[in-house]
């Protein structure tokens, strides 16, 4: 029986298929490479929640002068004592600092960390948005993306940008 292209009825090959480049199906991605991927794609799911937080955190300081962990669980559909404990790694992490019943505010790498997700977003939803993604399409996937995008490909982007800019 034949699954796909090349594809045999083998129960190995069928567990391979899924590590086939996806612009050639029929070729496999280098294992160290295919690890690499996966590490940093782990990597970018440990520091996504934290990234957000901190972003919005920061947000609402500079919105309000204060972040309140009512209003990050309002905003991040969250219920408050999800909010306590993130703030509990946040501070374990030296990203935020906080007193009981106050406000919330981050520190010196919080807010570097903060301007670091910001800045990849904007740069992300620029980016979705000059390819014409409709706007409440763009902010949603922005929100994804943000965490996953390299360094690399994030300065491509920005020059891409650059270069739609200045042509119109």
């Amino acid at each position: 029986m034949v699954y796909g292209r090349g594809m045999t009825a083998d129960p190995k090959h069928r567990a391979l298929a899924h590590v086939s480049r996806p612009c050639d199906p029929g070729r496999l991605i280098d294992a160290e490479q295919h690890a690499r991927q996966h590490t940093g794609v782990r990597k970018a799911h440990e520091t996504e929640l934290l990234e957000d937080y901190v972003e919005l955190i920061a947000d609402l300081i500079d919105a309000t002068g204060e972040a309140r962990a009512v209003d990050i669980a309002q905003r991040m559909g969250v219920r408050q004592a999800t909010v306590t404990s993130m703030v509990r790694r946040l501070q374990a992490r030296g990203l935020a600092t906080s007193e009981p019943y106050r406000a919330i505010f981050l520190t010196e790498a919080g807010r570097a960390l903060a301007d670091r997700s910001r800045a990849r977003h904007a740069v992300v939803l620029r980016f979705l948005l000059a390819l014409g993604v409709p706007e409440a399409v763009a902010f949603h996937d922005a929100e994804g993306i943000e965490h996953h995008v390299s360094p690399t490909t994030l300065r491509v982007l920005e020059d891409w940008i650059g270069r739609i800019s200045t042509a119109t």
